[in-house]
């Protein structure tokens, strides 16, 4: 992705993807208990705080370790911007993007840009993503390219599943 697409979506060429562990516990554990993000996330339950943050750090850098690859730290320059990534469920990668409230907008260049990796990696021949029913703006997913496959329960909770081809 060029840097000129990034600045023309509002991010500025510094847009990196860095590990979980470079992002202090409790600015994730701030950015995570915003009641804006439990709208649109029914897995999100009970009050985040540091020891949260670092719990839930160490889960994601287990599936690092397990598979190589997992979610990052979206960051502009140092400013922590959200978190997502790709998580390995069963034989499918599952693409999550969480962004703080104030960046929700920066969503679909991240997500191409997070996008464009995995088209890069031969282990990823199609992602999936798991949308909660009230997500109501599909029409981003839908200009990637990604198709709706049905509605799946995960953790006793519904979504709805999608998948893009990515090989």
């Amino acid at each position: 992705m060029g840097g000129s697409m990034e600045r023309e979506a509002g991010i500025s060429p510094q847009l990196r993807f860095a590990r979980l562990t470079e992002v202090p516990p409790q600015e994730i554990a701030r950015h995570m208990s915003d009641p804006r993000m439990a709208e649109h996330m029914p897995l999100l339950t009970g009050a985040w705080d540091e020891e949260a943050a670092k719990d839930f750090v160490a889960a994601k850098e287990a599936f690092w370790q397990r598979d190589g690859l997992g979610h990052w730290a979206f960051l502009r320059g140092e400013e922590y911007l959200g978190w997502g990534g790709f998580q390995k469920e069963g034989a499918e990668w599952d693409f999550g993007l969480v962004l703080r409230a104030d960046c929700f907008g920066l969503g679909p260049a991240i997500a191409r840009k997070a996008l464009a990796f995995a088209c890069a990696d031969a282990r990823i021949p199609f992602v999936t993503f798991l949308l909660p029913p009230t997500r109501r703006h599909l029409r981003p997913l839908m200009r990637l390219g990604a198709e709706q496959t049905g509605k799946v329960h995960y953790e006793g909770k519904r979504f709805l599943k999608f998948r893009l081809e990515t090989g």
